[in-house]
């Protein structure tokens, strides 16, 4: 039994980065919640953890829909009382990505939705779970960076992270004064869904700064990492 063991949820972790992270977090042995936006592909997820011989709960959440927000919210309260980290890592990337100036309203609407305000509303719900020295996580992506060069890829998608990274500086000064961190990561370029085949970080890569973030010795706030390293923003 881990004597220092925490209550973290873990967004859109049925797959990729996030099961991942779900994973590395239960072999800790911290009380983790994964959650996922469909029950079967939720509880699929967990089943496979399971017969890792890891203890993870499930949690069936869409942080698109604010009412299923509120309603986890209160599921975690009931079942948890507290949570002591939040990472925000649900996203979308969307194959109609293609341009801001001629891209869709549709496309741009639901990338931000669920990559921005998702994660907004995911701390407004969850807050008053959260105690003093609680973090929040939330993954971004160098893409996101407003001192890195632009273009090539998925710029609706960029932007979402860029806005992303200003409200993770914007909640940590807010959230300061009851010391409750707040950061943000890139996980790099992963071999995921998402990612792709061609890319160069393996999962468990992109996984380990979150982790890190998660369960290390860290009073840093309003910060950019990437591999354990504070980057521009």
């Amino acid at each position: 039994m881990n004597a220092d063991a925490r209550t973290i949820i873990v967004t859109g972790s049925n797959k990729g980065i996030g099961f991942e992270v779900v994973r590395q977090l239960a072999k800790q042995n911290h009380n983790v919640i994964l959650t996922a936006r469909e029950n079967i592909k939720g509880k699929e997820a967990v089943d496979r953890l399971k017969a890792e011989g890891l203890n993870v709960h499930f949690l069936l959440l869409d942080v698109s829909d604010d009412a299923s927000i509120k309603h986890a919210a209160q599921q975690v309260k009931v079942r948890f009382g507290k949570v002591d980290v939040l990472i925000n890592n649900a996203a979308v990337l969307l194959r109609e990505d293609q341009s801001v100036a001629e891209g869709t309203t549709e496309v741009f609407h639901k990338t931000m939705r669920t990559n921005v305000f998702g994660s907004v509303q995911m701390v407004r719900h969850f807050l008053s779970l959260i105690p003093d020295g609680g973090r929040i996580i939330n993954t971004s992506s160098g893409g996101g960076s407003m001192s890195d060069p632009v273009g090539g890829w998925s710029p609706v998608y960029c932007v979402s992270k860029s806005a992303l990274n200003a409200a993770t500086r914007h909640l940590a000064y807010e959230l300061a004064g009851q010391n409750i961190s707040v950061n943000a990561y890139c996980p790099g370029w992963v071999s995921t869904d998402m990612g792709g085949k061609s890319a160069p970080r393996t999962i468990e890569q992109g996984a380990d700064t979150a982790v890190w973030l998660a369960t290390a010795a860290i009073s840093e706030t309003g910060k950019f990492f990437r591999d354990r390293k504070i980057i521009p923003w």
